[in-house]
């Protein structure tokens, strides 16, 4: 069996000190696992974005004014943000696995309840959005569930895997469109109870806690982390990143059919592409902080995501914002990466509720740019203020990550690899 590996006061656990070499990454972990991992998290996330792919289809059918479809969208994220705190909390309490379990079927009985009783009102989009929150919220399990096996110098490429079960935002945008258009929207909802019952089964069989978790400490303590400034820096930091790459994946199918007049199919085309191109470059991210350090992946990352959104602010043709989109997400998506290659490093005794805690700064940072993104547009007639802004944010981020780097690699024990 492998070892389990994590640090509690910058001390390894195990019988290897910090920095001492170990086997290759795919031996100095739990390989079932870290495939639950992601599975679990690459669904979660299919369910979590749905109603972005679905939106163009269910704001027709209930009238939805231009702020009403970007809150729509906006309400898992928000709803996902604030309970990755809580399962932050559960992780540590009980173990990612069991908190892994009751999340997945929270959504599932959700989902199927959803179908059976229909959704017929605004309110009730909002509803359902706050049990797709449960599926973003995953993001808090899901990580911890795999970063618990790895050591230091495999921490990027493990959180990096794991995390790139973000990916399931693809599906969404691929399949949601085309079986709405098929069977109706309202089905879209009970047939995505099918995957998620296969890949819950997969999870129990495959997934298991490591050994030698943290004793469980008082409710007070689990907050202790945001007594600290470097708390505060990193949730802010992925608040930019994450919040950049699911907010424009829930906010897309709308703003390519508002502003190209695309079909939602080609929309969800279109939605698929930039968001796999994010997706994909996550472990990569991870992999290159693991390399170069995360503060230099974070400086180039913002300031592409920079440029990038303000290039999209002024695209006036289809394929000039397509490219634009497909650079922030790959920007953003090396971002997410990169920010947690940081997180274990800096946190590890504390990594539940610091997933939790970072988790939920991205997901507030999502839902205000998914409806900022409507606001502008009902008020303005355009979307580009709402991105400019986020492009502000990201130079912002830039300007603080250049703030904070000479500290970080002057008090962090792992200096050499931030």
């Amino acid at each position: 069996m492998a070892t389990a590996y994590w640090k509690r006061d910058g001390e390894a656990a195990g019988n290897a000190p910090v920095d001492a070499p170990t086997t290759s990454f795919w031996k100095a972990g739990h390989a079932p696992t870290l495939i639950a991992a992601f599975l679990y998290f690459d669904l979660a996330f299919m369910v979590w974005v749905l109603l972005g792919p679905l939106a163009p289809e269910i704001s027709k059918t209930l009238a939805l004014t231009p702020a009403e479809k970007g809150l729509m969208v906006a309400t898992p994220t928000l709803a996902g943000a604030l309970l990755r705190v809580v399962n932050g909390l559960l992780v540590d309490r009980i173990g990612p696995k069991r908190s892994g379990a009751i999340s997945q079927i929270i959504v599932i009985a959700g989902l199927f309840s959803a179908w059976l009783a229909g959704v017929n009102s605004f309110a009730g989009t909002l509803a359902l959005g706050v049990i797709l929150g449960f599926a973003g919220a995953s993001f808090a399990i899901a990580l911890p569930l795999a970063s618990r096996w790895y050591p230091p110098e495999h921490q990027g490429k493990a959180m990096g895997l794991a995390g790139m079960g973000n990916s399931g935002t693809v599906l969404a945008s691929l399949f949601a469109p085309m079986l709405a258009k098929m069977f109706g929207w309202n089905a879209v909802l009970g047939l995505a109870c099918i995957p998620l019952s296969l890949v819950f089964v997969a999870y129990m069989v495959m997934a298991k806690d490591a050994p030698d978790a943290p004793a469980p400490r008082k409710l007070i303590d689990y907050f202790e982390p945001l007594r600290q400034a470097d708390a505060w820096w990193l949730m802010g930091f992925y608040a930019v990143t994450f919040g950049g790459f699911v907010g424009l994946a829930a906010s897309l199918p709308i703003y390519f059919t508002d502003q190209f007049g695309l079909t939602p199919i080609v929309a969800g085309y279109c939605t698929a592409g930039c968001v796999f191109a994010g997706s994909l470059v996550r472990p990569m991210g991870g992999a290159l902080a693991d390399r170069i350090g995360g503060v230099k992946a974070l400086m180039v990352v913002y300031l592409v995501a920079a440029l990038a959104l303000s290039g999209v602010a002024n695209a006036t043709s289809l394929p000039g914002a397509l490219g634009m989109f497909v650079m922030a997400m790959l920007a953003l998506g090396t971002g997410n990466g990169a920010v947690f290659q940081l997180v274990p490093q800096r946190f590890q005794a504390e990594i539940g509720v610091m997933t939790g805690l970072v988790g939920m700064a991205g997901g507030i940072g999502g839902f205000y740019l998914a409806s900022s993104l409507g606001l502008a547009k009902q008020m303005t007639g355009s979307f580009a203020p709402g991105f400019l802004i986020f492009a502000g944010l990201a130079l912002a981020a830039l300007a603080s990550v250049a703030l904070v780097k000479s500290r970080w690699r002057a008090t962090w024990k792992t200096a050499a690899r931030i």
